[in-house]
Formats: C-alpha cells, sequence, structure tokens
C-alpha cells in the first residue's frame, strides 16, 4: 500500500485541507479501479466502506493476490468534513457559495473531440491510450481557483485513468441503489448484483455535471460523435447509494467493503473468484423516478415502508397541518418500487418527501435531487 496526501489551501489565510489516497497493486496494471467516500461529506456509509475496503485491499496486497490496480480516496472532502454549524454537520453543499459539491465537474469531451478527432483509427485499444491521454491534458489545462475549484480538479485527476469509478454516498433514508450512465451498466451490473441494490437507475444525462458524469460522459459522447471509429466506453463510473445517512456502523461496513472486493475480484483486479448473485432489480430510467414532494407545511408520517412496491394514487405519506390539524394525503402517480426519503420528519411545501423508480420515463431537465 503507497500513501499519498494532497495539500491545498483553504479559504483563510493559514488554513490547509488533506486529500488521502491509498493505492494498491501495480500502477501499470489493468483494470484499475478507483473508489472514493465522502464527497458529499456528511455521508458517513461510503466513507466507512472506503475505509474497510483500503484494509482488505492492503491484506489482499500482502498475500501477492492484487492483479489490477486499485485506488481508494476514504474522505473526498476534508471542506465539507470541517463544516459544522452550531453542532450540525452540512457536508452537502459548500456554505461559501451554496454550490453542491457533487456538481459542476467539467466536461472534457468537446476539448478530446478536438484533439483525438483526426488521430482515432480502427484500433480500440489505440483509440482508448490516445483518449486517456487527451483527457489528462485537457483536465491539465484547465486552472482552478479557490479550494473548491482545486478539489474538483484534484479529484478528477486521481479518477481520470480509472476503467471502473465507484463513488460512493447515501440518501436521506434508503434501499440500496446506484446511478449511472446506460453504456456503462453493462460493466456495473454485477456490483449491483452484488450490493443488493433495490434501484439501479440509468441517465445519459442527469444534469448539474455530477462526478461520475464528468468520468464515463466523454467517452460515450466521443463513440456518438465518431461512430465510424471504434471507441470503447473507457470507463464506467457510478454513484453508489449505501442506504440512509444513520447506517454507519462498522458491521455493515464490513458487508459493503466485502460486496466491493467481490466486485473487485470479478472484475479480475484481485485474483481469486466471487459468485454473482441475481440481482433483486432491473435497471429504470431515472427519468422515470417519481419526486415526491410536499403540497404544504406540517409534520411528516409515512404509510409505507422503503423497499415497498408502489401502485399510482397509493398513499405514500400524510402530512398533519400543525395550525388546522388536517392530513393531506401524498400520493404516487407511478407505479415503481420506494427507494428512499428524507431523515427529517418536518415537512416545508416543496421538500421532496421520497423517490420511486418507475419504468416509464416522464421527467427531464434536471432529474437529480438539489
Amino acid at each position: 500500500m503507497r500513501e499519498r496526501i494532497f495539500s491545498f489551501p483553504g479559504r483563510g489565510a493559514g488554513s490547509r485541507h488533506d486529500v488521502l489516497t491509498l493505492s494498491f497493486g501495480d500502477p501499470a496494471a489493468r483494470p484499475h479501479v478507483h473508489v472514493q467516500g465522502g464527497l458529499h461529506a456528511d455521508e458517513g456509509p461510503g466513507m466507512m466502506a472506503a475505509r474497510l475496503l483500503a484494509d482488505r485491499l492492503a491484506l489482499a496486497e500482502a498475500q501477492g493476490r492484487l492483479t489490477g490496480h486499485v485506488t481508494v480516496v476514504p474522505f473526498a472532502n476534508p471542506l465539507g468534513l470541517g463544516q459544522v454549524l452550531h453542532g450540525d454537520h452540512s457536508g452537502r453543499f459548500d456554505l461559501y457559495d451554496g454550490r453542491n459539491f457533487n456538481r459542476d465537474y467539467p466536461d472534457l469531451s468537446d476539448a478530446v473531440a478536438d484533439a483525438v478527432g483526426a488521430r482515432l483509427t480502427d484500433d480500440a485499444g489505440a483509440n482508448a491510450a490516445l483518449i486517456r491521454g487527451a483527457l489528462a491534458d485537457a483536465l491539465d489545462a484547465r486552472r482552478p481557483i479557490g479550494p473548491a475549484e482545486v478539489l474538483r480538479h484534484h479529484l478528477m485527476g486521481l479518477a481520470l485513468p480509472a476503467d471502473v469509478v465507484l463513488d460512493l454516498h447515501c440518501d436521506g433514508e434508503a434501499e440500496m441503489h446506484l446511478y449511472t450512465q446506460p453504456a456503462a451498466w453493462d460493466r456495473l451490473a454485477p456490483l449491483s448484483a452484488l450490493l443488493g441494490c433495490r434501484a439501479a437507475l440509468l441517465a445519459q444525462v442527469s444534469g448539474g455535471q455530477p462526478f461520475d458524469e464528468a468520468l464515463s460522459g466523454p467517452w460515450s459522447a466521443l463513440a456518438a460523435r465518431f461512430p465510424d471509429r471504434p471507441v470503447p466506453q473507457g470507463c464506467a463510473s457510478a454513484t453508489v447509494e449505501l442506504r440512509g445517512r444513520a447506517d454507519v456502523c462498522r458491521r455493515l461496513g464490513a458487508r459493503d467493503a466485502d460486496a466491493l472486493m467481490d466486485y473487485l475480484t470479478h472484475l479480475g483486479a484481485v485474483a481469486g473468484h466471487a459468485d454473482l448473485p441475481e440481482p433483486v432489480c432491473a435497471p429504470t430510467p431515472l427519468s422515470g423516478s417519481e419526486a415526491l414532494v410536499a403540497p404544504l407545511a406540517g409534520l411528516l408520517s409515512y404509510d409505507l415502508s422503503l423497499g415497498a412496491q408502489v401502485e399510482p394514487g397509493q398513499v405514500v405519506a400524510r402530512i398533519t397541518d400543525l395550525v388546522t390539524g388536517a392530513v393531506t394525503p401524498v400520493r404516487a402517480t407511478t407505479a415503481g418500487v420506494f427507494y428512499a426519503r428524507p431523515a427529517t420528519r418536518i415537512a416545508e411545501a416543496g421538500k421532496r418527501l421520497g423517490k420511486i423508480a418507475g419504468q416509464v420515463p416522464f421527467r427531464d431537465g434536471l432529474l437529480l435531487s438539489p
């Protein structure tokens, strides 16, 4: 195991932040798998899983079982880790400007297309190597200003060389689920099965340019732009939601880390054999995921548990008006699995109350939560 610390200035004079990267196996080996936790710094399950995964990888490396290259960033967002206001941790949005730490990553597609378009050949492997180099050059040409942009730039640089990238998150309260692009699904379907995901949500463009799409997106964009040349999906990346924010314990973290090790074994990054379970869910379009919204403010209660199969018109939640005592039902309009909801039980008008993974697309524009 090799450790690398990237140190960068904070916003205030005299302040600095560190990002730790752990590297396992031969850096020149393939596949290269990159795993990070805590980009949303108040989401502990991913950080626990990444930390315990690193322990397993260190053991595998000592036993000579590392056949690929794996990099792990146990806590990807030291800026967000330090955002504690009156005792409450706020790690999803940058308190400086309100931006989501998992949005606004650069789209390198056009720069890479301009650099490689005339140089692509009929050799898919050579094209992949050419594109990887151009992606690195396009990122290096950028000059980030401010700690949040420096952090985004560094995290992208760590992940760009990888064949598979797993960005570990969680929701408020949730079943296991993940987000990825259609072109990456085949490579990530085994991970979904190993984790027991209850929803796998696919979108070519979900809006807002999150970390995972900034990595896998250029490959599918280049394949579409140059259909007469073999452009492989050189990076399959996913946002993996490890249940809910309170689901942080070593028992669950160990289960997640074991599933990730099995996935690394399946990919060939770790020697051995991993049995793949039957998948719990089939992929559905992110544009078919219904976000239930509170029509008024009040106290929130749920009629249904997470994981329930929901039908159109079914009551999912109820809101009690604190002034009048009236109870307003919140009904689903789509059929699907009720896979996520907030951890709080006080609702303001317009608050998202839950997510239902439906099979029929009906939304467009920004498909992710703010």
